[in-house]
């Protein structure tokens, strides 16, 4: 066994011997969904104030509104009832960090993990490789403030999403835990 598998057994445990919320209902409690990264110093129950069952919260590398985000926030309003949504990026995102042809010459040469130093992405191995990157939109990201505006606009234009939604845009600070506005956003998404 592996020692983060048998981290995460024991961790499970200890939470399971307590556990007091097998009643809460599927639908979440104060009625919105959070689409945001994966990032692991992204807490967003932390930084939004949650407890479980409060909101749904959709993950992706950069918080992208990509189709399953889509899927994912469309399901949340139609059958488990939220009225609004928050697009949420952060600051020093590693979708920043590389474009789409990077990421498939990477995959072309090599499916071992990559590394990065001052003068860009590099393979540590050779091969085998796959081209099958190249036909995915791997939705990187050039200004977060941008990306934000971009994925409301796209959420709020999606015609399996109702005008009366509200989305709103925001970028999380890393260094400070500060929510910030991206008003173009949030304007877009009234």
């Amino acid at each position: 066994m592996s020692t983060i598998l048998n981290e995460v057994l024991m961790a499970n445990r200890g939470y399971a011997a307590d556990f007091d919320k097998g009643d809460l209902p599927m639908p979440p409690g104060r009625h919105f969904a959070i689409l945001t990264c994966m990032d692991a110093r992204l807490d967003p129950a932390k930084y939004a104030g949650l407890s479980e069952g409060d909101a749904h919260v959709i993950r992706n590398a950069g918080g992208r509104a990509s189709d399953d985000a889509i899927r994912s926030l469309v399901i949340s309003y139609k059958l488990l009832g939220t009225r609004e949504w928050f697009v949420i990026h952060h600051t020093d995102c590693g979708m920043e960090t590389f474009t789409d042809d990077i990421m498939r010459d990477l995959l072309c040469s090599s499916l071992k993990t990559a590394s990065i130093d001052a003068d860009g992405w590099h393979d540590c191995c050779e091969g085998p490789g796959s081209s099958e990157g190249k036909y995915i939109d791997w939705l990187t990201i050039k200004d977060q403030a941008q990306s934000v505006l971009e994925d409301v606009v796209r959420i709020k234009s999606h015609p399996l999403v109702p005008a009366e939604i509200p989305v709103y845009g925001y970028i999380y600070d890393v260094k400070s835990g500060r929510l910030i506005e991206v008003p173009e956003a949030t304007t877009a998404g009234s």
